[in-house]
């Protein structure tokens, strides 16, 4: 006989067959995450961004096609106006990894395992597909300075350039600036100070490099203030640094003042939370994503 009960198992199992069906399809809300739980792509995407000033912003809103031109040939950052704003590398992967929905963009040589860096146009962000120009988002890591170098800067800066600094980028993920880079013999009885101010996205590096290098100097004494490519950029102009790092190119005006040089090559990895299943975007999505124009995760299947 054919009971109530019956039938509500019958409907029960067929739902069941109709929702795994549904939920292999990509343009479904949810999807299996990392840790085995769902993840929710209707929710609204919580979007993360750098301060002005900050030299990754600066090079991800040019890449990504964010900073247009107005009619009168103003720049204008469409970055979403309701977008989290972090003032360092670390505030943005604190911030994307403690929130399901966000995402976000960092230095490549900053990732870890805390986020998940996505593809862009199916191309993984490594040092590799950043060097070869596959991986679409990449910036230069610049230093510069006003004028002459005391002997120990320029002595420092020898160093950064040479074989074994050169080693050091590359072995802290980035791209090197050159090849055949000349080895570093270091000076007898170098002693005195360096100030080096700038970018929170070069700083990483900047400061593997200047532990090696106390390491064959120990009388020299050299400061790190990590507070953005602007205020690296202005500290190196007024003389209040001897070196300024920048994560981005250098304007008409600053090239006019200062002299700089690429240090390395770095991608811009954009990302999110690793309960995110989403892996692969195309620019037009990063684009629409940090103007507020794509508001949830499903619209990224599309």
């Amino acid at each position: 006989m054919y009971t109530k009960k019956a039938s509500k198992l019958v409907l029960a199992l067929g739902m069941g067959l109709f929702l795994a069906a549904c939920g292999n399809s990509a343009s479904d809300a949810k999807g299996t995450s990392t840790s085995g739980g769902e993840f929710d792509a209707s929710q609204t995407i919580h979007v993360i961004s750098r301060e002005d000033g900050s030299g990754t912003r600066g090079a991800f809103t040019e890449i990504t096609g964010i900073l247009e031109e107005d009619a009168d040939g103003n720049e204008v950052d469409n970055t979403y106006t309701e977008a989290a704003i972090q003032n360092s590398t670390d505030g943005v992967m604190t911030s994307v990894s403690g929130d399901a929905t966000a995402i976000g963009y960092i230095s490549l040589g900053s990732l870890n395992e805390k986020v998940k860096a996505v593809k862009i146009e199916g191309v993984e962000p490594t040092g590799e597909t950043v060097k070869d120009g596959s991986y679409a988002i990449a910036r230069p890591f610049n230093v510069v300075y006003k004028d002459n170098l005391s002997e120990i800067a320029q002595d420092f800066w020898d160093f950064m350039f040479s074989q074994q600094g050169q080693e050091i980028i590359v072995n802290e993920g980035y791209v090197e600036a050159g090849e055949n880079a000349p080895d570093y013999a270091a000076p007898e009885k170098l002693s005195g100070k360096i100030s080096i101010v700038g970018s929170t996205s070069v700083t990483p590096v900047m400061e593997v490099l200047v532990e090696e290098y106390q390491a064959l100097n120990p009388d020299v004494t050299i400061d790190i203030t990590s507070n953005g490519s602007s205020a690296g950029i202005a500290a190196a102009m007024d003389g209040t640094a001897d070196i300024g790092m920048a994560s981005r190119e250098l304007k008409e005006e600053e090239q006019a003042e200062l002299k700089s040089e690429v240090l390395a090559m770095d991608g811009i990895a954009v990302i999110v939370n690793q309960e995110n299943t989403v892996d692969d975007l195309t620019m037009e999505h990063v684009k629409k994503i940090f103007t507020g124009e794509v508001t949830t995760w499903e619209e990224t299947a599309n």
